[in-house]
């Protein structure tokens, strides 16, 4: 009886904890960057972006998020959303956006290649398209350091049938 109490006493806590995870953390703009850290945790990276700053949360490779909390000059929070979107991905221009601006955009890469046939480098931005598809953004940038293009396709790790799936 009193390993069945113990037991009961630690599945509910269990499940208590478990769904405290689940729930999204709350950040109101104005917060200060310390208090943000203080929820969020350790940021992935800090990037300045001219007066303001940008505190990179990532959740890839296998995660497919990338959050992005945004920071004025006196360090008080603008905004905090998760950047890999199809919408986002759209706001790309070939042969004007640069790599700075994609990072400030949508954060590190999961992955770069450099194809030096093409002389193009590629950045890969694992996520879920529409939420739904196991999808890569891949952004091709020439020598100068400007998108050349983007690809759009399957996440081919995620597919129990490719060769590539784990």
């Amino acid at each position: 009886m009193k390993y069945r109490r113990i037991a009961s006493i630690f599945v509910v806590t269990w499940a208590l904890s478990a769904c405290a995870m689940l729930q999204p953390v709350q950040l109101m703009p104005g917060e200060s960057e310390s208090q943000v850290i203080a929820k969020l945790g350790r940021p992935t990276a800090r990037m300045p972006d001219g007066k303001q700053h940008l505190l990179e949360y990532s959740r890839n490779p296998w995660g497919q998020e990338i959050y992005i909390a945004r920071f004025d000059q006196n360090n008080r929070l603008i905004s905090y959303e998760q950047v890999l979107t199809v919408e986002k991905f759209a706001t790309i221009k070939p042969g004007v956006t640069s790599k700075t601006d994609v990072l400030r955009t949508f954060g590190h890469p999961s992955q770069t290649v450099y194809f030096s046939r093409l002389q193009l480098e590629a950045w890969t931005y694992p996520y879920k398209e529409y939420g739904v598809w196991n999808s890569e953004m891949n952004i091709y940038f020439d020598n100068n350091g400007i998108v050349k293009k983007t690809e759009n396709g399957q996440d081919l790790r995620f597919d129990r049938d490719s060769r590539f799936g784990f």
